[in-house]
């Protein structure tokens, strides 16, 4: 579902937040001058423009207005926050407002490269201009009069003497951030040396080492050297871009002006796409991470060509890459996508890794370890689940189980990949197995976690459908031309009958709003969670490129354009565009009052609508109940200390977005963080001195779904803050990186436990109404 440009735009452009790739201060780079389209990308341009005219949802033309909106969107997405380009700089470009659809037809795709260039100009000088305020020694954080926060609509700076003002209103605010995060990290460091020099010194008392020295440098030092440090990555990281990135942007920006989720995709992000679909690569089997410009090894996945071989360890740092008998090729200052390109490849081939020792440990010789590419299957997407075992106050134990499914993914071959077909996960087949086990062991209800699913294939989501409700339609579809289809199960078994719930939040997004809103529909499941789904209802399709190029000037793949064809409506008629899937029961949540959540906070999102419903047996198993459901929630809720916790999240949060501005008042700032610090901790404190009632949990996962028994309960982790962190649709990923992993055993989670609360409240109002559920059985 993360559609957006696959360049970490967003807060880099703006704010040049923490964590760019790339390493040292050293402000130069090898850019081997301006960037020109290479040989096919003004007939890709082309192209790509005919098949949005042809094929788009909207049916429009690529005429004036388009144009308008292409040349506006392209600058705002280079510069959303209005920081880099002057007004002259965007009224010298003015006369591409009107004619980038006739320059387009002509394949002439220099404008997207002109105007790029002209931002990395600016970029250049904002470089060089904190370098020389960075040089001048320490800020000093007084003020008392604001700084405008979010720039987007503001006014482009007029001279390049104001953009240098906004440069250092920005670098300041930068500054003071990372002061006080740093003065902070060194108390802490401090603290946890103190207890210890009580002690005698010996060995087994002797001070542990803080985990980042402070080392030489004064606290501003070290703001400063930062700082450098990542306007120099930053800048370095758009140094390295080639016309393949540009035109992507451009051409991706173009079916923005269309819906926000026609993308563009270059030979790289093709492939991307085909390892979220199919949960496998063709790779070595390593997390690889960015830090101060090495590709450094974050993890290494069991049963990867990494983890097999041995000669590899965490942490380690690949300096070179070199594939079977070739030349190795330098990687450090690399950008981390370029590395992963060198070391992905084909199964059965040969990739050679030149490492150096972890950072922090005495340097060692460089080894050139050599692995064979395999495929890596990535089980961390998979479909798992729980087992959750409840004591209830009739001193039964109630067993429940919880589905949790981060995505659909099915088999695909989309890239011209010579290995043969290999066998894939599908998400059908992988709940199914899941919920066998849990019906095997006595379970008497299942939620369904939809929370942090994007969507996928949409032929996985009706089956998965199915598995609950016998045949009938499950999603409609209409065209352009308004001719409407019909999605149907058309397998009457169903294999699992009993209680359920399905949980949702606001990134719940396409094909899981495709099953949230059909079980809704069909009265099988409740459907419990934030106020709205994310509201993405629309069918996009891929159209290779190469197929429409009678030759090409390189042997390079064209790409694909990825393009909206079709809207989505549920069973009853309405559409899932825009507005998404209500739940039965609203939980707080901090994604109820965040701003520009959801597609409504999209690009030139579709409309919603509604369509006649289909014909369908609806079950009615929720509406009699949902009264009786509510009030029972609500009365838990409002008594909920990690629900008090979430709504005073909530009033911070909109009392923060009512704030356009910042100031830069360092005693200020302080005074804010420790509070948010005590506020933290004394959360953490009694979060940490409640008991677990008895629950056990069990976690059960494809490995281990078809083994007796069950697996050894999770063990309690450190308390976690009670604020729901689920994650919803980032349309400025902003980070080159892969994600941490998540800590392992029982985190607190007030939205799943409520949401667990309700499905024993369901039970034996279901019990009640004659409807058949699994037999009990005691833990």
């Amino acid at each position: 579902m993360r559609n957006q440009l696959n360049w970490r735009l967003g807060v880099c452009l703006g704010w040049l937040a923490a964590g760019w790739i790339g390493a040292h201060a050293d402000i130069s780079y090898n850019r081997k001058g301006s960037l020109v389209p290479g040989p096919d990308d003004g007939r890709i341009a082309y192209v790509t423009a005919q098949l949005l005219a042809q094929k788009h949802y909207r049916q429009m033309a690529f005429d004036d207005a388009v144009s308008s909106n292409f040349f506006h969107n392209y600058l705002t997405t280079l510069d959303p926050q209005h920081l880099h380009f002057l007004q002259t700089d965007v009224d010298g470009f003015r006369p591409f407002e009107t004619t980038l659809d006739d320059l387009t037809q002509e394949r002439n795709a220099g404008p997207g490269f002109d105007i790029f260039e002209r931002f990395f100009q600016r970029l250049e000088q904002r470089a060089e201009y904190v370098r020389e305020l960075l040089k001048s020694g320490p800020f000093q954080f007084e003020d008392t009069k604001p700084i405008l926060l979010n720039r987007r609509d503001a006014a482009f700076p007029a001279t390049l003497d104001e953009a240098r003002a906004l440069w250092r209103d920005r670098l300041r605010y930068e500054y003071l951030e990372e002061k006080l995060a740093l003065l902070e990290e060194r108390k802490q460091a401090e603290a946890k040396r103190k207890p210890a020099k009580q002690n005698a010194p010996n060995k087994e008392t002797m001070p542990e080492a803080p985990l980042k020295p402070p080392g030489p440098m004064t606290v501003d030092e070290e703001v400063r050297d930062k700082l450098d440090r990542r306007y120099a990555r930053n800048l370095k990281y758009f140094a390295e871009w080639d016309s393949d990135d540009v035109i992507q942007l451009y051409l991706t920006t173009l079916g923005h002006v269309y819906d926000p989720h026609t993308d563009y995709m270059g030979r790289a992000a093709l492939d991307q796409f085909a390892i979220n679909m199919n949960l496998s690569l063709f790779g070595i089997g390593a997390q690889l991470r960015a830090v101060d410009g090495y590709c450094t090894i974050d993890r290494l996945l069991p049963g990867g060509p990494a983890e097999k071989s041995k000669k590899l360890k965490e942490k380690e740092r690949i300096v070179a890459v070199a594939q079977a008998d070739g030349e190795p090729v330098d990687v450090v200052d690399m950008s981390l996508n370029k590395v992963v390109q060198l070391i992905r490849g084909a199964k059965g081939t040969e990739v050679q890794l030149t490492v150096i020792a972890p950072e922090g440990e005495p340097a060692s010789e460089r080894r050139v370890v050599s692995l064979i590419r395999d495929e890596i299957p990535l089980e961390e997407q998979a479909a798992k689940a729980r087992l959750i075992a409840i004591p209830g106050d009739d001193g039964q134990t109630n067993r429940i189980g919880v589905i949790d499914l981060p995505t659909f993914y099915a088999p695909m071959d989309i890239v011209a990949r010579k290995e043969a077909a290999q066998t894939r996960h599908s998400t059908s087949e992988d709940v199914a197995r899941l919920i066998q086990k849990l019906k095997a062991e006595g379970i008497e209800g299942l939620v369904l976690d939809l929370r942090r699913n994007g969507g996928g294939s949409l032929e996985e989501a009706i089956r998965l459908t199915g598995l609950f409700i016998k045949e009938g339609p499950v999603v409609q579809v209409r065209d352009f031309s308004g001719e409407i289809g019909v999605d149907k199960d058309m397998d009457a078994s169903v294999l699992y009958d009993g209680p359920m719930v399905v949980l949702t939040s606001r990134g719940s997004a396409s094909a899981s709003e495709i099953v949230a809103g059909a079980l809704q529909d069909y009265g099988r499941a409740l459907v419990v969670g934030d106020i709205s789904t994310h509201g993405k209802g629309t069918v996009q399709s891929l159209n290779q490129l190469a197929p429409l190029f009678r030759f090409l000037h390189t042997q390079e793949d064209p790409g694909a354009l990825k393009v909206t064809i079709r809207k989505f409506y549920r069973a009853n008629g309405e559409s899932t565009q825009l507005r998404g899937v209500s739940p039965h029961i609203v939980l707080p949540s901090v994604a109820n009052v965040l701003e520009d959540v959801g597609e409504a906070g999209l690009e030139n999102p579709l409309n919603w609508d509604t369509i006649p419903s289909a014909s369908f047996e609806a079950v009615n198993r929720v509406q009699p109940h949902l009264s009786e459901l509510r009030r029972l929630s609500e009365a838990r809720v409002s008594l909920s200390k990690d629900f008090d916790y979430i709504r005073e999240d909530m009033e911070r949060i909109r009392e923060t977005q009512d704030r356009k501005t910042v100031l830069l008042n360092e005693a200020e700032r302080a005074r804010e963080l420790q509070e948010a610090r005590d506020r933290d901790q004394a959360r953490k404190a009694e979060q940490a001195a409640r008991s677990h009632n008895g629950r056990l949990i069990y976690e059960i996962t494809l490995k281990n779904a078809d083994l007796p028994g069950l697996p050894a309960p999770l063990k309690p982790a450190a308390a976690a803050s009670a604020t729901d962190s689920q994650p919803f649709p980032d349309d400025s990923l902003a980070e080159v990186k892969l994600d941490e992993d998540e800590e392992s055993g029982l985190q607190i989670d007030p939205t799943l436990d409520e949401t667990e609360q309700i499905l024993l409240d369901y039970i034996p109002l279901l019990e009640k109404a004659n409807v058949l559920t699994a037999v009990k059985q005691d833990s």
